[in-house]
């Protein structure tokens, strides 16, 4: 039988060449996305204004102060942590070949709320403020932050240890998840029935995933974690290929398993705690972005993971827009918003999939 040997590489490059496309013209939309975040607000500034101020054209002081001290930190922290919850939530789907992996699925936000809310009752880290924008504020963010995220790599360390003792096997990871969730949870809800109005007040504050809390410097470390996250898991596209496909298979092919599913899911435990830690609990980007970029370009990580990580930043950055403006002058809290999308998208999913 003769095959033409054009044939294949035609049908590959079209397979290859679908992906590329999508990703190119989702990473458009995020610069474009980038540039609306940025003139949108209660001062409306021009996009052309908003790019010329970027390139470094003097506008008027008043808009240099409002694109580089407020809007542009507050749309780089949306852009930064889409992009590290979507992308850790798309390896733990992979290495724990378990559709509902994400970081809030396996009890890692429940934690860092504990922490926050340790800090606020215990630390004394929640003060009543008289600002414009809140009555509550967290008068020494750094220890609510740090607290927050040993709580939660508390939870991840847990979940690895359990799994590493019943070696790696994805159900344990699950399992644990969610009783740590469940535990975490009630312990949370135990510190605020003790907790006066202000206490409870800045615990609750706390738990509203806010894109708006940093500065520079926390933008910079944020960066450099999520960064370096994420060419990790670039490095490991294939591994996550081969896990997908199965244990024994991946083993056949020459890949250490349990290897790669501990020190991807250390990894992504890693990332999800900084971001959570410095911007709240902020739901479903890490589940949904992952589910919906693998129904357009299906399961290959070397391409499933740069289009979620351009989804998650466009998911979040677009949900803050809108939360941004829906109530304007009134700001509703980010994840509020993606939760209120998140859920109806991710529902409609599973019935698509159903279905077919």
């Amino acid at each position: 039988m003769h095959f033409d040997d054009g044939v294949l590489p035609e049908e590959y490059s079209r397979y290859i060449g679908k992906k590329i496309i999508f990703i190119t013209i989702a990473l458009i939309c995020l610069v474009l996305i980038f540039v609306v975040g940025i003139s949108l607000g209660a001062v409306k500034i021009s996009f052309i204004d908003v790019v010329k101020s970027l390139a470094g054209v003097t506008i008027s002081k008043r808009f240099d102060i409002i694109i580089f001290n407020i809007r542009l930190p507050q749309v780089i922290t949306a852009i930064v942590a889409g992009a590290g919850l979507a992308v850790s939530g798309a390896v733990m789907q992979s290495v724990l070949r378990n559709p509902l992996g994400s970081p809030f699925t396996l009890g890692i936000s429940h934690a860092a709320a504990f922490g926050a809310a340790f800090s606020v009752m215990i630390l004394g880290s929640g003060t009543m403020a008289s600002s414009i924008s809140d009555a509550v504020a967290i008068s020494n963010p750094y220890i609510t932050t740090f607290s927050a995220f040993f709580f939660s790599m508390i939870a991840a360390s847990i979940i690895l240890a359990v799994s590493r003792l019943r070696q790696g096997s994805p159900e344990v990871m699950i399992l644990t998840g969610v009783a740590l969730g469940s535990l975490f949870t009630a312990a949370t809800m135990l510190l605020q029935f003790f907790a006066d109005d202000v206490q409870l007040a800045a615990m609750v504050f706390w738990t509203f995933g806010d894109v708006a809390r940093t500065g520079w410097s926390e933008i910079l470390f944020l960066l450099f974690v999520t960064l370096f996250s994420i060419c990790f898991f670039f490095m490991n596209a294939w591994n996550y290929n081969a896990a997908d496909a199965g244990d024994e298979t991946a083993k056949g092919v020459g890949v250490k398993i349990e290897k790669t599913r501990l020190l991807g899911m250390i990894t992504a435990s890693f990332v999800t705690s900084v971001i959570i830690s410095f911007v709240g609990i902020i739901g479903f980007v890490g589940l949904v972005a992952p589910h919906m970029v693998r129904r357009i370009i299906g399961d290959d990580h070397r391409f499933l993971l740069p289009g979620t990580v351009i989804a998650g930043s466009l998911l979040l950055l677009i949900s803050d827009i809108v939360a941004r403006l829906i109530l304007s002058p009134h700001i509703l809290p980010v994840s509020v918003l993606t939760s209120f999308l998140g859920a109806p998208v991710f529902i409609y999913l599973i019935i698509r999939g159903n279905r077919r």
